[in-house]
């Protein structure tokens, strides 16, 4: 699917063109104002030569004023088709990329957390919103300008040959020099606009990726460190963008050049004419070749850059359908939604690998009643979030079976699957926009009702209605403007209003405060009650009372059993409790 070394990829087009066919009636019409356009183009000097040699010279006030109507009305006519053309080529590439950007959103939002785990997100941020103007650029300064110049320089040379075709071969010898100009800076400008293009996804890689994580930087005091990066990189990018205006630095002046030499050829072939054989080419005639001279050598050199304009084009689209084609999707054959799920859960002999090599998964085996609520406790890299992770199938197992109510997962429609798993991470992400927005995610089926009752239960709603706004309040980009403790209890909120069937608390509490999780601890105990929850937590106090916990271990389970026959055992469950625990129950610092 490259494009390097191609004039232009037909397949691209192609793919870009199946997007154009919902506006096929703006694409037609553009067409057509296109070709009118270049058929209207030599009308209005033709009529200013002729008027020159037959009524100003010869003193014709009346025809002249005719005449001039004439010419006003088609210059009306060309100024509103020149409208028409670029309103709607301009709407004919703002709908395609609407529609493109669409699908790339909606494509990389299904994407397996796999693909995000090795793509920048600053490259994808390039390819959705800049690579995707280029394209519409195709449309407004690309293909369809391209044909209408090709066309008004075919037109108007035909002119040219109709008016004295002696004259058009002498003022149009020059013609093969801007052709091979052309051709060389179409080849150097093509590998400078790739680089460009480079450049930009890489700065916005090093941005996205810094602004995120601004805190880390001026923790550790990089800010001179990373600002010479940035440097390195905003660089590269400025000397990309100077090759190409060099490119164009020479190329201009060159036409500039060999649309003079035209000029040149014309006056003395037609001073020379005039001399020798009076009225052969007359007056009209050379101000006919002078206008049609720039009128042939302006879309050649237009030619040129919009040629590189759709080039562009096509090099953004290469990186867009390379994203629509990344086949890293969720598989979704399943069909199973029942109207109720129980929350039964089955790990039968689960392996596990992120990179299909390394299990971090081995041989797990476990089982949950509906209802119930099993611990998984173990040191970091355990396997914990992991055991969450393929539950929810954003990761596929490679040995082994998970079940819910007796239905292998992927059995069940994707969709359904997830939304019957609420789950509270570690690391809360909020959106910037309401409170309100950030528990129910914009679903209208959740009434604010059954958020207030949430807020209440779980002992947020006090807190949300002093901020401004209350529950309308933004909370700002990934929620800036409130505390670690009062992000996670919202997160919190958010999984229990979607009612789920079974509840993932992924470290839930470990950012929040003693105080506040004491606060959130009880209703926690009166929402698991009657559903099925996975609680993942490193403080072991807030597990006590699990139905199950799971002891693991490199992946592998180590020990099961309740708190307190986990305590009997002597092992390594009672070594973690030790480590957190003084003999007065009060955790160690």
């Amino acid at each position: 699917m490259a494009v390097t070394g191609e004039v232009y990829n037909t397949g691209l087009l192609k793919r870009i063109f199946k997007y154009v066919r919902p506006y096929r009636v703006i694409f037609i019409w553009s067409v057509v104002l296109t070709v009118l356009l270049a058929a209207i183009s030599p009308i209005r000097p033709f009529l200013i030569g002729y008027t020159l040699d037959k009524f100003i010279l010869n003193g014709d006030y009346s025809g002249l004023e005719r005449m001039t109507f004439i010419l006003i009305f088609i210059l009306l006519l060309q100024t509103i088709c020149q409208y028409s053309q670029t309103l709607a080529t301009n709407t004919l590439g703002q709908s395609v990329i609407r529609d493109l950007r669409i699908s790339v959103f909606n494509h990389i939002t299904k994407l397996k957390l796999k693909y995000f785990d090795k793509t920048p997100i600053g490259q994808l941020i390039t390819r959705t919103v800049s690579d995707l103007e280029t394209i519409a650029d195709i449309f407004s300064e690309g293909l369809i300008s391209m044909i209408g110049d090709s066309l008004q320089v075919v037109v108007i040379v035909g002119w040219m040959l109709y008016i004295d075709w002696q004259l058009t071969i002498v003022v149009l010898l020059p013609i093969p020099l801007l052709i091979i100009a052309t051709r060389k800076f179409q080849k150097s400008i093509k590998v400078a606009f790739q680089e460009i293009r480079m450049e930009v996804s890489n700065l916005n890689t090093f941005l996205q990726e810094h602004i995120t994580g601004v805190s880390i930087v001026q923790y550790f005091a990089r800010e001179e460190q990373e600002f010479k990066k940035f440097n390195t990189i905003n660089k590269r990018y400025r000397d990309a963008n100077i090759r190409s205006n060099w490119y164009y630095s020479i190329f201009f002046p060159v036409v500039e050049l060999i649309s003079a030499m035209s000029l040149g050829l014309l006056i003395w072939y037609g001073s020379k004419s005039i001399l020798e054989k009076p009225l052969d080419v007359s007056p009209g005639t050379i101000t006919n070749f002078i206008m049609y001279l720039g009128m042939v050598y302006t879309p050649i050199r237009q030619l040129a850059d919009k040629f590189n304009t759709l080039q562009m084009g096509m090099v953004g689209a290469e990186r867009v359908f390379k994203v629509l084609d990344t086949d890293e999707r969720t598989p979704d054959s399943g069909t199973i939604a029942p109207e109720k799920l129980q929350g039964n859960i089955e790990f039968k002999n689960v392996w596990f690998a992120y990179n299909d090599e390394n299990f971090v998964l081995k041989d797990l085996s476990f089982s949950v009643k509906a209802g119930e609520t099993v611990a998984l406790v173990g040191a970091t890299g355990a396997g914990k979030s992991s055991t969450i992770n393929i539950l929810n199938r954003f990761y596929e197992v490679q040995k082994g079976d998970i079940t819910v109510d007796g239905i292998d997962i992927h059995d069940f429609k994707l969709d359904y699957l997830r939304s019957h798993i609420a789950t509270v991470l570690q690391d809360v992400f909020l959106f910037s926009d309401t409170i309100l927005n950030n528990i129910t995610l914009n679903n209208p089926e959740i009434k604010i009702e059954e958020v207030v009752d949430a807020a209440k239960k779980v002992g947020a709603h006090d807190f949300i209605e002093r901020l401004p706004g209350g529950y309308q309040y933004n909370v700002m980009e990934r929620g800036a403007t409130l505390s670690a403790g009062q992000a996670q209890l919202i997160s919190f909120i958010r999984a229990l209003v979607h009612n789920p069937a079974i509840l993932v608390l992924d470290e839930a509490t470990s950012s929040v405060d003693t105080e506040t999780e004491l606060l959130i601890q009880k209703a926690i105990d009166n929402l698991m009650d009657g559903r099925t929850s996975i609680v993942i937590a490193h403080r072991l106090s807030t597990i006590q009372k699990a139905d199950q916990i799971i002891v693991l271990d490199k992946g592998e389970i180590k020990e099961k059993g309740t708190h307190q026959q986990l305590l009997k055992l002597n092992g390594y469950y009672k070594r973690l409790y030790d480590l957190q625990f003084s003999s007065s129950g009060i955790a160690k610092v």
